[in-house]
């Protein structure tokens, strides 16, 4: 089998920023989400108003925004990108909201962390939004959903179905 070659390791193994100055500039875009597991009590109030911090969804929606140009003050290894649209989109689902951050622009390099890093934040924030009402609210599930552009093309997720855990096997006793 074919060894990976690790791009952001120098000879030596030390971390190292890549150098991208050869790469050609490209459309670019990345979509990744997360979802933040709320109950119905909560879900209730984020509904209608009624959390003590104010509208969290717009709140949340910004910080993912704001959080996406910033990445690479967050990420040591990403490169300062000029994304020319950021968007973090809200959708209310079951059992909480999942929040979907998507990040493009021309460059020489891709957004997928962007797209990660707005997704995630936006996901924080809307906790902190909730927290006064609902303490044990979950973030999860903080994925690519998918990218386009540069050498390895269009990538998109499979399922968008969380993977479920597999149930231990039974021990027979002797």
């Amino acid at each position: 089998m074919a060894r990976l070659k690790l791009t952001h390791l120098d000879g030596s193994g030390k971390a190292r920023m890549v150098d991208v100055a050869s790469k050609p500039v490209t459309a670019r875009k990345a979509v990744a989400s997360a979802k933040v597991l709320l109950s119905a009590r909560t879900l209730a109030l984020l509904g209608r108003g009624g959390l003590p911090k104010g509208e969290a969804l717009e709140t949340a929606r910004l910080a993912g925004i704001q959080a996406a140009k910033r990445t690479s003050d967050l990420i040591p290894l990403c490169h300062p990108l000029r994304p020319t649209h950021i968007d973090v989109a809200t959708s209310p689902e079951p059992d909480g909201i999942r929040l979907t951050a998507t990040v493009s622009g021309l460059d020489r390099t891709g957004y997928e962390m962007e797209a990660l890093v707005g997704a995630a934040v936006a996901a924080l924030a809307l906790y902190d939004m909730v927290k006064a009402a609902e303490r044990g609210a979950v973030i999860e599930s903080v994925r690519l959903e998918e990218k386009s552009g540069g050498r390895s093309g269009l990538y998109r997720r499979a399922s968008t179905k969380r993977p479920r855990a597999k149930k231990p096997a039974s021990r027979a006793r002797r």
